[in-house]
């Protein structure tokens, strides 16, 4: 049985007190005795301040992004071991964002994830479509070439310690949502494309659904057979709203 992860991207939101004022929100409402997994990405200037604002909760604190460098003249970069050494225990990789708008190619998404495995940190792996490849019904060849990029420079093995979100773009920040349907039908075929390499390593991944999941649609979605919960964008901004898709995953 997979373990449900519900993780808050906050992207680039956010100064001191209103992260309190979140946190707080968040601390006091959680239910100590859920059993899913709660995630929060903070941009990464703040991730000591929001492990400080942690308390005893079991919340695991992720970042949005890494370098794929080790270390060195790279102005700007962060490095994995830079992450873990101020708590990371997640980390974003490949976000749709990333891609778009920063020139992120699959295999620079697979050094990525490899070197946040090398530094012990969970990576978030994302895939998704384009609304015109959806349109021209290239979804399963897109998602598969950003899957196979990273099995091809880190073997299948390395996917038992990864989380794969499917966002479709067109439903990020958009108001849009794919379907329960249209979603499980990616996830299912993400599994089943997996399935064909580790049958084991398949059924063990969380898939986790990140276009614009809320607490309107969260049931429906988490209902999914494959849908192993959610990366989460604006409703991870309200603490009110994050906490009720937290309820619902139970």
């Amino acid at each position: 049985m997979r373990t449900k992860l519900i993780a808050g991207n906050w992207k680039m939101h956010g100064s001191k007190s209103f992260i309190e004022s979140l946190m707080k929100g968040i601390t006091e409402q959680l239910n100590a005795a859920m059993e899913s997994d709660v995630l929060v990405c903070p941009p990464t200037i703040y991730i000591p301040l929001v492990k400080n604002l942690i308390g005893d909760t079991a919340i695991a604190v992720g970042a949005q992004d890494l370098s794929e460098q080790e270390q060195g003249a790279y102005t700007g970069e962060i490095s994995g071991d830079m992450l873990k050494d101020n708590g990371c225990q997640y980390v974003i990789v490949g976000h749709s964002e990333r891609r778009s708008l920063y020139g992120e190619t699959d295999i620079l998404v697979a050094h990525k994830t490899g070197k946040a495995i090398e530094h012990g940190l969970t990576p978030i792996l994302c895939v998704g479509e384009t609304l015109e490849q959806r349109e021209n019904g290239t979804t399963m060849q897109v998602v598969e070439q950003q899957l196979d990029a990273v099995i091809d420079t880190l073997g299948i093995d390395a996917f038992a310690k990864i989380v794969i979100a499917y966002e479709p773009v067109w439903a990020i920040g958009t108001g849009v949502t794919a379907s329960p349907e249209q979603a499980q039908e990616v996830h299912s075929a993400i599994r089943a494309h997996l399935r064909e390499k580790n049958a084991q390593v398949a059924e063990s991944i969380k898939i986790l659904y990140g276009g614009s999941m809320k607490a309107a649609n969260a049931e429906e979605l988490l209902a999914q057979p494959d849908i192993d919960g959610g990366l989460i964008g604006g409703a991870s901004l309200k603490a009110d709203e994050f906490i009720a898709i937290c309820n619902i995953a139970g």
